[in-house]
């Protein structure tokens, strides 16, 4: 993409939204806000983008969005959020609200799929053919790419609600609306603090909850390993970037678990293939930026 031609992105989280103006990959502007109701959220990040588009034409729009998400061009909800927890934003249909009015390319994913992108064209995935990234904070999510294009299916990865062996003698009964204990309902933000009874921003290190939590992500990291043969996992999100000793743990206990039976996985091996993300909180709004990037490139995703 020419470094000139200007793009707009939107990271609509499930707390916090983000529009973004880049300059080719070189963010210029952005604006965040607290994620509401659809109608305020979504108004107030168009408004944003129109703006932009009025100031100087946009080449491109990319939407990064919280889901599950409707990614079927031929289904009529196409742009849509499906079933989510999130009050008020089933059925919601983020991309036409956004780009009401605007006369560009635009790609929609998932927030995480975007972020995935990014880390494999900008940060700790550069030198990758298959990565996933994972975000840990007031959900779970995760996004795949093989032969570095997102992974689209039936839908998209939906990670967060995998059920997993539970840690010995481990009987919380999970936060998930609709799952219980899947990954999400046991490490996500709301889970770790019924889990501990209190905000977990606010518990010590030596919290014995953080044992379990190292041991629930174990087992989605190898889970992931066995099931994608990704090259490298790529955490983000506040509780993996605000406990650094977790990744420590969770490597040893997966290079455990998983014996010898995977020749690249071993002890020295570890560090490099389960790892922080390496654009930390720029992950998402660049995330936006590279699927604009890709609604000028059809043959990227």
């Amino acid at each position: 993409m020419a470094a000139h031609l200007r793009s707009a992105g939107i990271e609509l989280g499930g707390t916090k939204s983000i529009a973004v103006l880049a300059e080719g990959d070189r963010i210029i502007a952005r604006s965040a806000m607290p994620t509401t109701d659809p109608a305020t959220t979504l108004s107030a990040l168009h408004a944003q983008i129109v703006e932009w588009d009025r100031l100087a034409r946009l080449a491109a729009v990319g939407i990064a969005s919280f889901g599950p998400l409707q990614l079927k061009l031929e289904s009529p909800s196409f742009g849509c959020i499906l079933a989510t927890p999130k009050p008020g934003w089933s059925g919601t249909d983020v991309a036409s609200a956004l780009m009401d009015g605007l006369d560009c390319p635009w790609r929609i994913d998932t927030d995480v799929n975007g972020a995935a992108l990014a880390e494999y064209r900008w940060g700790a995935g550069k030198d990758c053919d298959s990565l996933c990234y994972i975000t840990i904070g007031t959900g779970l999510g995760g996004g795949i790419l093989a032969h570095g294009r997102p992974l689209h299916g039936a839908m998209h990865p939906e990670i967060g609600h995998l059920r997993l062996r539970r840690a010995a003698g481990d009987a919380f009964p999970g936060a998930c609306s609709f799952h219980g204990d899947c990954i999400e309902g046991l490490v996500c933000g709301p889970a770790l603090a019924a889990r501990m009874g209190m905000d977990p921003a606010d518990a010590p290190d030596s919290h014995p909850v953080w044992r379990r939590v190292a041991a629930d992500i174990a087992e989605l990291s190898g889970a992931i390993l066995l099931t994608t043969s990704a090259q490298r996992i790529l955490f983000g999100g506040s509780v993996a970037v605000s406990r650094p000793f977790l990744l420590p743990w969770v490597r040893t206990l997966v290079v455990e678990q998983l014996g010898d039976y995977l020749p690249f996985l071993h002890r020295d091996s570890a560090d490099d293939i389960i790892r922080p993300a390496g654009l930390g909180a720029e992950a998402g709004p660049l995330g936006a930026i590279a699927l604009a990037q890709a609604a000028l490139d059809p043959a990227v995703i």
